[in-house]
């Protein structure tokens, strides 16, 4: 029998500590091995005997938790949980997070906090058991693309790249998945076809993740909204909160941004988005998955390999979390297993097959 996965918190609330002291208990994959209301009480605590997995708060005093973040992971990456109450600020803090090397986030209400943390019981519990299985990685930071420097919209001229613009890439992520999009766009030109992408994340996050990306790629990139075209050079990034789809008129292929239920317990869904791909544009896409915890996208990527897609999974090795392109393969329907660094060189050979 394992060990029990050890669970350090930070978090400068007692009541955040407290419930979960209360929530871990009864959970035998679970032990708690201590709290600290803030990072300079933690920092020789962790030091001295390394925790599986760490839940860190954002805003607290002495030290702010993306600071601490930074230096743990320079020094004996952790897998860490940010939990953070996510107003625009917050938000913004949370997303650096992510780019720094957090696993995953989960947003906390100001108000009623004791009974959302109780009421999440399940849905944290596992968070923290994903986490503490992942292999976090220091991340370098990305100098800026400033807009002197990146090559204005040219229109659509026939031939070649407009057949290509009819080609979409598509691509599904969930934990780690904010690092691997960011690898991926960060190795295309601008020119490059355009990409579909949804990555498991909060509500307030995909505009300012977007932002981010935009700021750092030759590649356009924003949230998508409902009717955009896509379009060569452009990034559509799937909106929290809601479902993204593609559909087909007149040889192209507009965006679809919709409510409804979760699916695979998420909202957008990575199966939302390949499932219509594969009702609409059958052989003529490409279809990527990489890092996450879950199985989602699996059937929908399965789907697009039966109707003669070409599709792609990031291979374990360079995952943060395996789950979701281990359940692509397991379903055979993947192609080409791949590491992170030749994804986007999988797209620009997509693209010039014409």
């Amino acid at each position: 029998m394992s060990a029990p996965i050890k669970v350090y918190v930070v978090d400068d609330s007692a009541v955040v500590r407290q419930t979960f002291t209360h929530l871990l208990q009864g959970d035998p994959d679970l032990v708690l091995m201590g709290c600290a209301p803030n990072p300079l009480l933690a920092a020789p605590v962790i030091r001295a005997n390394r925790p599986d997995v760490m839940l860190l708060d954002i805003e607290m005093p002495g030290m702010d938790g993306l600071t601490f973040l930074r230096q743990v992971m320079a020094e004996m990456p952790i897998p860490t949980v940010i939990c953070s109450t996510l107003t625009e600020h917050g938000s913004k803090v949370a997303l650096d997070a992510l780019a720094a090397g957090a696993v995953a986030v989960v947003a906390k209400p100001r108000l009623g906090l004791k009974q959302f943390l109780e009421e999440s019981r399940r849905e944290l519990l596992q968070t923290l058991k994903s986490a503490a299985r992942s292999r976090p990685r220091s991340i370098t930071p990305v100098p800026r693309v400033s807009e002197a420097s990146r090559p204005a919209s040219q229109p659509v001229v026939p031939g070649v790249h407009a057949l290509a613009m009819n080609k979409p890439v598509v691509i599904g992520a969930s934990t780690g998945g904010t690092q691997a999009i960011e690898a991926v766009l960060l190795g295309l030109p601008a020119d490059s076809p355009g990409i579909a992408i949804v990555q498991h994340m909060p509500e307030k996050f995909t505009a300012m993740y977007a932002q981010r990306l935009d700021t750092m790629c030759a590649v356009r990139v924003r949230e998508a909204r409902d009717g955009d075209r896509m379009e060569r050079g452009v990034v559509l990034i799937a909106p929290g909160g809601k479902h993204l789809q593609l559909r087909k008129a007149g040889g192209q292929y507009f965006a679809v941004v919709s409510d409804g239920p979760p699916v695979n317990r998420h909202k957008p869904s990575v199966d939302v988005l390949f499932q219509s791909v594969a009702q609409c544009a059958g052989k003529a896409t490409l279809a990527i998955i990489l890092t996450g915890m879950g199985n989602d996208g699996a059937r929908g990527m399965k789907q697009m390999h039966d109707g003669g897609a070409r599709t792609v999974a990031q291979n374990e090795e360079s995952c943060v979390v395996f789950g979701m392109p281990m359940e692509a393969i397991r379903l055979q329907g993947v192609d080409e297993v791949l590491p992170l660094s030749q994804v986007a060189d999988a797209i620009l050979q997509f693209d010039r097959r014409g």
